[in-house]
């Protein structure tokens, strides 16, 4: 029972073990059970996206003139850096896995400085920020922390366990590949299809089991990879509709970002793995045939 004294940031998290609870609603079976199930899945996706959904709200409601004489990009800052505090006091993140996604931060920020630079502008950020740094406002860095967190929160609420993961020197080595394509392809071409190539023939055999309730249940983690890919593309079709950043095409009038966009943020959504799976708590419900 939870007593009422307890302080708030408790009660908070409180909510994931009751989440987590294997059995709250009693046996189930046929279509309640379907039901049951679909809910929790629904919810604990909800409450792992509590990071990146808050901050998309926040894209929604502040204006691009932004507030009380601060531009909206500074705005956004604040709002992203306030969830993230929020979330470790609440104790609905470990300071550890604060210290992955402040890396994501990190490694994101730097891929804007390169996209956005003079010589490759593949993208702009138009407004003005006191926040910017050599033209990319210091909060693109948790657009990308976002995938981060939703990854390390659905780990734990979903209690994730991958079977037939590749050794670890390898999945690193693409992750790496990955990156430095985002660099590379401007000078020396585009390898994209091939690492993504070596990335199935990699995973090809690897599972994630997830447990939506009290039963588990399995996908292809490849699956995975690309349907979060996908809500990614759409997270980034909104953000560019608000003209939170534009690419060279969308200057003029708003257009639908490419689909073949949607296979980059995929390949990113491996990275992201990778570095997750390189936590502590995580490593242990990786397995890996020798």
């Amino acid at each position: 029972m939870v007593s009422d004294t307890m302080f708030p940031a408790t009660r908070l998290s409180f909510l994931d073990h009751y989440l987590c609870d294997a059995r709250p609603w009693g046996g189930l079976s046929g279509i309640r059970r379907f039901a049951v199930e679909f809910l929790y899945f629904g919810i604990k996706n909800a409450r792992a996206c509590l990071f990146a959904g808050l901050f998309f709200l926040s894209i929604f409601l502040v204006p691009r003139a932004g507030f009380f004489g601060l531009p909206r990009y500074d705005v956004l800052l604040v709002i992203a850096l306030t969830i993230q505090i929020f979330m470790i006091w609440s104790k609905l993140e470990t300071l550890d896995e604060a210290k992955a996604i402040f890396l994501f931060h990190i490694v994101g920020f730097a891929l804007e400085l390169f996209k956005t630079s003079g010589t490759i502008q593949s993208w702009s950020y138009q407004d003005f920020a006191y926040s910017k740094v050599f033209g990319v406002p210091l909060f693109s860095g948790f657009m990308y922390a976002a995938v981060g967190s939703y990854i390390i929160q659905a780990w734990r609420l979903f209690d994730l366990r991958i079977r037939h993961h590749p050794p670890y020197w390898m999945a690193t080595l693409i992750a790496l590949a990955i990156y430095a394509n985002f660099f590379t392809h401007h000078y020396i071409g585009d390898y994209r299809w091939y690492i993504a190539a070596c990335a199935l023939g990699l995973y090809a055999r690897t599972t994630v089991t997830y447990r939506p309730y009290d039963r588990d249940r399995e996908m292809p983690l490849l699956l995975s990879f690309i349907l979060i890919g996908f809500f990614v593309w759409l997270a980034e079709n909104i953000s560019t509709f608000f003209a939170i950043w534009s690419y060279p095409n969308q200057l003029g009038a708003w257009s639908a970002v490419s689909l073949g966009k949607w296979s980059s943020w995929s390949l990113l959504v491996i990275m992201t793995f990778t570095i997750v799976c390189h936590l502590k708590h995580i490593k242990h419900r990786i397995f890996i045939p020798e």
